[in-house]
């Protein structure tokens, strides 16, 4: 994904040792200008939201899926129905992201509609569970794909795959803290690579299916249990995850009202065709049976295939996830600030380097918290968290639609959606994380948990304003000391000036 944000920096004065000076932001005590300029074009849009879907989950969750469906048919089922339900959801963005044109997208819709209580709440999840386990996730695929061909007759060592999720992590936190365009050069290059092994696995595909593969295509052991569909469709949304992330930098997309919803359009259909035809590919060599045993789908599909060429699949296929961690940490910052500037988050989180002019805080904070969602030691149970959480948040947000169209009918509606498309979203988003909770209780149970802890975090740190004095000069000492060590400051235009 490349971020087409102009960030430009005159000067910064190191003056003054006064503590007040340095809560002030470089333009004000030295004359320096930050900002961020509405540069991307419908194709950049349309990268971005590409670029953030494909990650991990086209070579993770065909397990998933699979185990849950029981059959190939099933199974592609499922995969289409989860990219269509996902178009549902991004049309229904497309017009709160043309009426409510601020970026923080779901988190700015809630604000606006249910107030900042419920804000707060999905500002935490996304903030606490959804981005940092999502990275986690991704950087554990790719330990397993860069492994996997010194492991070719068994599974990599867990450990292994753990330290080397964690060198992803810091490094790619050390390139997004040092220098933005090191960050977006990694996403565009490493973007390029997905797409490219994704296009190899469906030409071969294509090529099975001409010579006759088609044995394994069939209903057979479906389940029909609605829990187990549920699940499936559990793993198959959460490799669509990332369609409504152009919503969250919508202030930097030109002409937003024109070119969001045929991003949106565009990309979602684009995704979903790559990812059937991908599965389609699979299926034409593997069995479920070794599907089902394979945490490396794609390297498996290369080894039957490719001989010893096939070591360009799970090359590329690590390229593709380490790219997908990099746009985890170049992208929340985005989220991050924007609470931080509705006053939901810390202050030093609004902050950037005053030498390298990046996000430090917030890409050091969502850092730190996937290093902790390592420690879990099931995959699967990681998506059932961020799945939980994710899909409960989007309903609500989604539930946006139809509330502003009773609360605030005058509201300036560029493109106004049929209300059928938010009703049949909310009412799926209800079956997918309701009926789970019967399933796996122990999953949700833990997601109920984390949206919980946002209770007291919320009712302490927001809702309480006359904290006491030493409770303020705390907050304010903890920023002060921060901003030293990282070297920050607040943001700032012109304008501000």
């Amino acid at each position: 994904m490349s971020m087409s944000a102009e960030v430009s920096r005159r000067s910064v004065s190191n003056k003054g040792d006064d503590d007040e000076a340095e809560k002030q932001p470089a333009a004000a005590s030295g004359g320096g200008e930050i900002k961020l300029e509405a540069k991307m074009t419908l194709l950049n849009g349309i990268t971005v939201i590409v670029g953030s879907i494909i990650g991990s989950g086209i070579f993770v969750s065909p397990t998933g899926v699979l185990k849950y469906t029981g059959s190939v048919n099933a199974s592609l089922l499922v995969w289409t129905a989860s990219g269509i339900f996902s178009m549902f959801g991004a049309y229904c963005y497309a017009e709160l992201g043309c009426m409510i044109s601020k970026s923080g997208a779901d988190y700015a819709y809630i604000m606006e509609t249910f107030g900042p209580f419920l804000a707060f709440i999905r500002l935490w999840i996304e903030c606490m569970i959804v981005r940092p386990c999502s990275q986690a996730i991704v950087a554990l695929t790719f330990s397993v794909y860069v492994l996997k061909p010194f492991f070719p007759e068994c599974q990599p060592p867990d450990e292994s795959v753990r330290m080397l999720a964690v060198c992803c992590i810091l490094l790619l936190t050390f390139v997004n803290c040092y220098e933005v365009k090191w960050a977006t050069m990694v996403q565009d290059y490493f973007t390029y690579a997905k797409l490219f092994a994704l296009f190899i696995i469906i030409g071969t595909g294509l090529y099975q299916l001409y010579l006759g593969h088609t044995e394994h295509f069939t209903f057979e052991n479906t389940k029909t249990d609605v829990t187990e569909i549920a699940l499936s469709f559990y793993s198959g949304l959460f490799a669509y995850n990332g369609w409504n992330y152009l919503n969250f930098i919508i202030e930097e997309l030109k002409d937003p009202v024109r070119n969001l919803p045929k991003a949106i359009a565009i990309s979602c259909t684009l995704v979903t065709v790559v990812y059937v035809l991908a599965n389609v590919a699979f299926f034409t060599t593997l069995s479920p049976v070794e599907i089902l045993g394979s945490e490396a789908v794609a390297v498996t599909f290369a080894n039957r295939l490719y001989g010893y060429m096939a070591w360009i699949i799970p090359v590329f296929v690590a390229m593709s996830t380490f790219g997908a961690v990099n746009g985890v940490l170049l992208t929340s910052s985005r989220l991050f600030y924007a609470g931080a500037s509705e006053g939901q988050m810390p202050e030093i989180l609004t902050m950037i380097q005053i030498n390298r002019l990046t996000p430090a805080p917030a890409v050091l904070t969502v850092a730190l918290l996937s290093l902790l969602y390592l420690c879990v030691s099931d995959i699967f149970a990681l998506i059932n968290y961020v799945g939980f959480a994710t899909w409960l948040s989007i309903g609500v947000a989604v539930l946006c639609l139809p509330v502003l169209r009773y609360t605030q009918p005058n509201l300036p509606r560029p493109l106004k959606v049929n209300l059928f498309f938010p009703f049949f979203y909310i009412i799926c988003s209800i079956f997918v994380t309701v009926v789970p909770m019967i399933a796996s209780p122990v999953e949700t149970g833990y997601g109920c948990l984390m949206i919980l802890t946002s209770v007291p975090v919320y009712l302490v740190f927001i809702a309480w304003k006359s904290k006491p004095k030493f409770v303020r000069n705390l907050f304010d000492g903890a920023t002060k000391w921060l901003q030293k060590l990282m070297m920050v400051v607040r943001p700032t235009t012109s304008s501000s000036n």
